[in-house]
């Protein structure tokens, strides 16, 4: 690996090709090298997103790629952060502040403002890193979304980098995947991509030789790396909810806690329970439109971006939520709301200035002796703590806020920040938890207390942040034996000194 210096873009055939999963290997491999790397996604939709040390929000997986670089996370590493809260229209956050509500047609004239901030967030991170890892968003081949293009090729071509395309072997069809898209492009598009990764490759990789062979011969570009299918992988998702409900191991025989959680149209950082998924003792099952809860021990209620729609999603679902949670805590379960989720359980969610959606006024579930305002000032915050519940020592907490809301509650506060400041509230019987909190459960010891709260016996200890750092290197470790380094390095070469016409 020579050609480290300098700035290398991913781009995907298709949303999910494993553009963000590539750029974190990358990123981990490179840091392991004593390289000076750090990850940058132009633009990127999703709902999960993470709080910055600088005190904005960018995407969650661009948090995610920034562990694996080995750097805390900053805004800069994604300037333009689109947040869907209806189907037409998305909250607009540019370099970690939201600037406001745009429907998509309104969006499609601001790029090139967006551009600017892109362009800002960039230089600053090209003069301070060796290399910058690139991630694009979708495919560069959406036509309809090639004016003003800020998040795949219309961004290489400002910054002059070479592009890496990548596509899902999983999906069927990858080499119509690939050329179909490199079709799309135009030529000096065409000239930036270097190469091609095929991801999530199973089976005996022989079987394959003669398609790798077509594709260079018929492109003139090389085929990089056949990254394995890793089973068991598990990263925290960019946006998409993972299918499925529990990946770990647990023994038939062994105590297990039911969670349920109900998946409703804008549901935002449902990583919060990634924790759940890995833990040997909990089944996690996820509740999707129309579909009846089933009886659970715990029921957790996540975030949202437009609360007020969700809340009259679950009021209304043929599953009628409402009357199974009354049975749920009748019959001694217990709830956990998390931000969106938590003002849901309380009186009353005000939305004058239609922050979210349309202003008005929403009456809540009224588990929570709470009401809520939303106000146009987001809270952004990493925060450190203590959660004491019932019959248990003060526990250490971590976490962040990312809400629009300021409630009010007269319940116990069972959780307080290390300034002292509430941060979650528990009912008087002691059955209904509420926080602004996210990340909660990443940390061991709260994870290990809300079990415990919620009716599981002696917990298994699980360190999801170890899990996740085991992962990474799992990947790196794959993807390392899988690139084809000297490939890479040629094409790199050729890039920028056979084709003197493409530097500016």
């Amino acid at each position: 690996m020579k050609q480290l210096n300098g700035t290398l873009m991913v781009q995907g055939t298709t949303s999910d090709a494993g553009k963000s999963t590539l750029v974190c290997a990358l990123g981990r491999i490179w840091s392991d090298l004593g390289i000076s790397v750090v990850p940058f996604k132009p633009q990127n939709m999703a709902l999960n997103s993470a709080v910055t040390a600088d005190g904005g929000e960018i995407g969650r997986a661009q948090a995610l790629q920034a562990q694996a670089c080995r750097l805390a996370p900053h805004t800069d590493m994604n300037p333009v952060l689109l947040k869907p809260n209806s189907d037409t229209g998305a909250q607009v956050i540019i370099q970690g502040k939201a600037v406001g509500n745009l429907p998509a047609t309104d969006y499609h004239a601001y790029k090139k403002t967006a551009m600017t901030a892109v362009l800002d967030s960039y230089k600053r991170l090209q003069q301070q890193y060796a290399s910058v890892l690139v991630e694009g968003a979708g495919s560069p081949a959406e036509i309809n979304l090639r004016e003003n293009d800020i998040a795949n090729m219309g961004f290489a071509e400002a910054v002059n980098c070479p592009v890496i395309l990548i596509a899902d072997i999983d999906r069927g069809g990858v080499f119509a995947h690939l050329t179909g898209t490199l079709d799309c492009l135009s030529e000096t598009e065409q000239a930036r991509v270097i190469g091609f990764v095929i991801n999530r490759f199973r089976g005996d990789i022989s079987l394959l030789q003669s398609g790798l062979d077509w594709l260079e011969a018929k492109t003139g570009k090389p085929v990089l790396a056949v990254l394995p299918y890793l089973h068991g992988l598990y990263l925290d998702a960019e946006d998409a909810i993972d299918s499925r409900q529990t990946l770990n191991n647990r023994q038939d025989n062994e105590q297990r806690l039911r969670v349920v959680m109900p998946v409703w149209p804008r549901i935002s950082n449902h990583t919060d329970v990634d924790a759940l998924r890995l833990h040997p003792q909990v089944e996690l099952i996820m509740v999707g439109p129309e579909q009846t809860p089933p009886p659970a021990d715990l029921i957790i209620l996540p975030g949202s971006k437009n609360t007020r729609a969700d809340l009259h999603w679950l009021q209304t679902q043929p599953g009628k939520w409402p009357d199974a949670i009354a049975r749920h805590l009748r019959y001694g379960g217990k709830i956990l709301g998390i931000c969106g989720g938590m003002q849901m359980l309380g009186n009353s969610i005000s939305d004058p200035l239609g922050i979210e959606s349309t202003s008005g006024n929403s009456i809540g579930l009224g588990y929570l002796n709470m009401s809520t305002e939303l106000l146009a000032d987001k809270t952004l915050r990493q925060v450190t703590g203590e959660l004491t519940l019932a019959n248990q020592d003060p526990t250490p907490i971590s976490g962040y806020e990312i809400h629009a809301g300021i409630s009010e509650c007269t319940e116990l506060v069972v959780i307080r920040d290390s300034e002292g400041n509430p941060g979650g509230y528990l009912n008087q019987d002691g059955n209904v938890l509420g926080t602004y909190w996210h990340g909660l459960l990443d940390t061991p010891a709260a994870l290990s207390s809300i079990l415990q709260w919620a009716g599981l016996g002696k917990v298994d200890v699980v360190d999801f942040n170890s899990i996740r750092e085991q992962q990474l290197d799992r990947l790196a470790q794959a993807t390392s034996e899988a690139f084809v380094w000297p490939k890479l390095d040629t094409a790199l070469a050729d890039f920028y000194q056979q084709r003197p016409w493409l530097n500016r």
